[in-house]
């Protein structure tokens, strides 16, 4: 099936983010006052959705706004690039007359600057600063904004929480193998599609 609307996560699924986020991991843990991880939690931790990693750690609800802050500032500074093949992905939907969106927990500079401004020029949208647990209303908004129905439209992400943002928005999800979490977690959810390679996005318009 293709799309006329096709919002993207970008951390994990457009962004090679997730080896920063390990790098940060126990950095922000001692400086937010939760528990650090060990390199062999790493791959165990991948197949968990957002509240159990929470639980795991001891990370409370009312802390994470603080430690999604701090962690979109250290990524100012670090070299994060989009995945190999996402470019011209994002040119060939663009190029087929998909409407092109972005609902993300990162900042917006951020995501100008890793997206680089071509990309970012083609949004017909961008909701960024959403919190992991509130994309739902950002994908609506995005909806509202493009007055595109939610039967032709999709979000793609790779974690549990953007399958569950979806479904609750009313549109389909598209899971990328490639991101924070396993193809396996992911396959679990019953995504509408499931990509393991970046060329496949382009199926979408």
């Amino acid at each position: 099936m293709t799309y006329d609307l096709i919002i993207f996560d970008l951390d994990g699924t457009l962004a090679d983010s997730f080896p920063f986020f390990v790098s940060v991991h126990n950095q922000l843990a001692d400086r937010h006052g939760f528990r650090r991880i060990q390199p062999a939690e790493i791959g165990p931790l991948r197949t968990l959705g957002a509240r159990e990693v929470m639980r795991h750690v001891g990370l409370p609800r009312w802390k994470l706004p603080l430690v999604a802050r701090s962690f979109v500032q250290l990524m100012r500074e670090a070299d994060v690039r989009l995945f190999d093949g996402v470019g011209d992905a994002l040119d060939t939907l663009h190029r087929r007359g998909a409407a092109l969106a972005l609902v993300t927990s990162n900042a917006s500079d951020n995501c100008r600057r890793i997206l680089g401004d071509a990309h970012w020029r083609r949004l017909a949208h961008a909701e960024c600063g959403a919190s992991i647990f509130g994309k739902r209303r950002r994908i609506a908004r995005v909806l509202g904004k493009t007055g595109i129905p939610p039967g032709r439209a999709i979000y793609v992400g790779d974690q549990i929480t953007d399958a569950e943002a979806a479904r609750a928005a009313g549109v389909a999800f598209g899971a990328v193998a490639w991101g924070y979490g396993t193809p396996q977690s992911l396959q679990h959810l019953r995504p509408d599609h499931l990509f393991h390679h970046v060329d496949e996005l382009a199926m979408l318009a």
